[in-house]
């Protein structure tokens, strides 16, 4: 008897094993019928006909309803199996392709945003000018505030009338003329008695008579309302 290496042991699935014995089913059913063929086909009955060979399991036993009904399922379970798998494929491919142009519109976005306008500095507050303490410095924050208040008048105006008036001492009192026998005396820069300053005083300044910025604000404003201007004032007014 002659010698045969046999193959490696294969594990072989249930599926395998119903394609094999159909495969061996068939091939008996074509040798008997062929053993079985008369010579002269013509003459052949149906009693010499082959007998219908019924499909056999792997364990040689022929295949119940029962085997059949499972190896459909198992089959249909193989087909759904792939057929998800396809499904779920084709979605994440599907979603994919719908998020890179969402990616690349948010890139564009972002690509294209203006910047930020830089915020403007904070003007810096309003610092109040301020005066030298002397007879310009006076004359000068006197002829602003005439200014914003109306009241005309020029700095030549000013000096000239309080150099005659009181040699530019804001202290200087006339202790001599009829003021001073009434008992108001004229002070001041511009020698102003008291019931005028009271009567042109100019909001704003102090409301005190030898103060030398009211002084000459409220005697510009007396002799604006009397004379048109205090440049108009060349004497006593």
């Amino acid at each position: 008897m002659p010698n045969f290496a046999l193959p490696r042991t294969v594990r072989l699935t249930r599926t395998h094993k119903v394609s094999a014995a159909l495969v061996a089913t068939a091939g008996c059913a074509a040798a008997l019928a062929f053993t079985a063929a008369p010579g002269n086909a013509a003459t052949t009955t149906a009693a010499d006909a082959p007998a219908v060979v019924k499909p056999v399991g792997a364990n040689g036993l022929p295949l119940t309803a029962k085997d059949r009904a499972d190896d459909g399922k198992q089959a249909r379970a193989v087909a759904s199996s792939v057929a998800g798998g396809l499904k779920v494929a084709t979605a994440e491919k599907q979603d994919r392709a719908a998020e890179q142009p969402a990616n690349r519109s948010i890139e564009r976005k972002a690509l294209v945003a203006p910047k930020a306008a830089p915020k403007a500095p904070k003007a810096p507050k309003a610092t109040p000018k301020r005066y030298a303490n002397n007879l310009d410095g006076w004359i000068r924050e006197s002829l602003a505030i005439m200014k914003a208040k109306g009241i005309p008048g020029s700095y030549e105006g000013l000096h000239r009338n309080i150099m005659r008036e009181s040699a530019g001492d804001p202290n200087a009192v006339n202790d001599w003329d009829i003021n001073a026998i009434n008992g108001v005396p004229s002070k001041g820069l511009l020698q102003v008695i008291q019931p005028t300053f009271d009567a042109y005083h100019v909001s704003g300044t102090p409301h005190k008579l030898t103060d030398p910025i009211a002084n000459i604000t409220a005697a510009a404003n007396y002799a604006a309302d009397r004379y048109g201007s205090i440049d108009n004032v060349n004497s006593a007014y």
